[in-house]
């Protein structure tokens, strides 16, 4: 799509685009066929590259957001003079190449959980006609979901008393579900397949934790199985953009630049798009040679994603597993975890449908949660530290896999997703880099 520059020049980045199927976004017009990745490529093979740090942000839906992310999150890491300098010393010519990545994800904290409809006497935040385009927009399933979402909306329109669904909004939800695609497959499913049976009376019972959160009454009642369906939606997007699109984008940037070392940073969503990347189709495709880093923040994806074996799930693997086991990270891979971040913490679990079922005990560990309030779990190796200042130095081991508490640090923010976009500080960069130089 474009070159940026942030931090006064310091941190230029690439901006690659790509589709909610994974298709890299054709609309540049000095690249061969529109796909600005070319011009990324090409640029490689001119100027070498040491270093090449690949990121994807993660509920930042549109462009401006995103860009808005990546100037921040890039230009901390080049504002980390120390990190840099010491990078220069341990890699004479050191010379890095930052590349974001755009896709279209649905919201996730809080333009998602406002309330996003008042049907009141005498008020009309938004019509039918809005919330209908607004969805279809979202859950990108075509026109042809247009009826089911016209039919869901309008039962909420006329029925703004009810405390329970109407049986014509139920099987429009039933409908939509089957419509969407989405798999039931458990806490060992894919991305978007992870999840129970959708009960869509049972995401509308959820609507108390909903409104504590700056729902309406109605907006959750109503609208709590549709904020639930784009969150399984976004799952199953994020996948697809990883396997589809930036995996083969992450072998042409080996194939073309053989000597250099790839980093990989997931923000929320985005871990399930960078974890996607290095398993391509099925976490089980093939990559020219691992990758030197991976650094997951946030990130809102399932906990037991990387295990070997969910003892809730009779010990089926994570989805993710195979990275580790075969090798696909030559560097470590860190995850942080905050108890302020309330989209990982709080909504992760009101959007999957098990909010109020507490189904483990004190100091055990839920079988549906996010790593960015849990960590990667189910690894017998993972190591739990703090996460340190960024003067401090990290004691990182190739291929070790690390849980940073970082509520210290990841604390800032308000509404209804707390401290999920606290993500530009110089602890977090500071953990990146360490990564990246391990």
């Amino acid at each position: 799509m474009a070159w940026r520059t942030t931090n006064g020049g310091a941190g230029r980045y690439a901006l690659v685009s790509f589709d909610a199927d994974g298709a890299e976004r054709g609309d540049d017009p000095d690249a061969p066929g529109g796909r600005f990745s070319e011009r990324v490529v090409a640029e490689l093979e001119g100027d070498p590259r040491t270093d090449i740090f690949l990121f994807s942000h993660g509920w930042k839906g549109d462009l401006p957001a995103a860009v808005d992310q990546y100037d921040r999150w890039i230009g901390a890491l080049a504002g980390s003079a120390s990190d840099a300098a010491r990078a220069r010393a341990a890699r004479p010519g050191f010379a890095p190449l930052h590349i974001g990545l755009h896709w279209p994800s649905l919201p996730f904290g809080d333009e998602e959980m406002r309330d996003g409809a008042s049907f009141g006497p005498g008020e009309r935040a938004q019509g039918v006609d809005e919330l209908v385009e607004l969805y279809v927009e979202r859950l990108g399933a075509g026109p042809e979901v247009r009826p089911l979402l016209r039919t869901i909306v309008t039962e909420a329109s006329r029925n703004a008393a009810r405390d329970t669904l109407t049986d014509a909004a139920r099987r429009a939800y039933l409908a939509l579900d089957r419509r969407l695609g989405l798999g039931a497959e458990g806490a060992a499913g894919a991305p978007g397949d992870d999840r129970r049976p959708f009960d869509p009376d049972a995401a509308a019972a959820h609507s108390s934790e909903a409104t504590d959160f700056g729902g309406s009454r109605l907006g959750g009642i109503f609208l709590a199985p549709l904020r639930q369906l784009s969150f399984w939606t976004m799952k199953k997007r994020a996948r697809s953009v990883g396997e589809r699109g930036v995996h083969g984008f992450l072998k042409l940037l080996q194939e073309k630049a053989p000597s250099a070392r790839i980093h990989l940073m997931g923000h929320s969503f985005g871990c399930i798009v960078v974890s996607s990347a290095l398993g391509g189709a099925g976490a089980a495709a093939p990559l020219p040679r691992p990758v030197d880093s991976c650094v997951l923040v946030q990130g809102a994806m399932s906990l037991w994603s990387y295990a070997p074996r969910i003892p809730a799930a009779n010990g089926t693997p994570g989805y993710f597993h195979r990275l580790l086991a075969d090798r696909k990270v030559r560097g470590p891979v860190l995850a942080t975890i905050s108890r302020h971040d309330r989209a990982v913490g709080t909504l992760y679990p009101i959007a999957a449908g098990v909010a109020r079922q507490v189904d483990f005990a004190p100091g055990e560990l839920p079988k549906y949660g996010a790593i960015g309030a849990f960590g990667l779990r189910g690894l017998q190796d993972a190591k739990q530290l703090p996460m340190l200042p960024a003067d401090q130095d990290y004691d990182l081991a190739p291929g070790g896999v690390y849980n940073l508490e970082a509520s210290r640090y990841i604390s800032k923010g308000g509404g209804v997703s707390g401290a999920h976009s606290d993500i530009d500080g110089p602890e977090v960069a500071h953990a990146i880099w360490q990564a990246a130089l391990a």
